[in-house]
């Protein structure tokens, strides 16, 4: 892999934080600086962690940025149900999301971490 954007992990959590975006235009105003901004923060940081953690020489810290990555991905997933609960998804939206959440992309994380530290 030459760059981040060959891990398999980064390109689903990218599809993941553009349905993120996307629903979340749909939410009510007074969600701007709440549920909507926390969820799209999460979604970023599953990608932004996978790829620092990339670029990282040490294997401690790219296991970290790694399962920070990870760790993003459980907050997203907490703050799905919460709009999927206060009626904010359908309930299409929360299976499309639920889908590309889990558990697809913590697989693919959860496999890096454990390749990376079979090296």
């Amino acid at each position: 892999m030459k760059t981040f954007k060959d891990v398999i992990a980064w390109q689903r959590g990218y599809e993941l934080t553009l349905q993120i975006y996307k629903l979340t235009t749909k939410f009510p105003n007074y969600e701007e600086f709440g549920l909507k901004s926390q969820m799209r923060r999460a979604a970023v940081s599953i990608i932004s962690n996978i790829a620092e953690g990339f670029k990282k020489i040490g294997l401690k810290e790219r296991q970290h940025f790694y399962k920070t990555a990870e760790c993003s991905l459980e907050e997203l997933k907490c703050q799905s149900m919460l709009a999927l609960d206060l009626d904010y998804f359908s309930p299409e939206n929360y299976a499309t999301i639920n889908k590309l959440e889990d558990p697809e992309i913590r697989k693919l994380i959860s496999s890096i971490i454990v390749s990376q530290g079979s090296q």
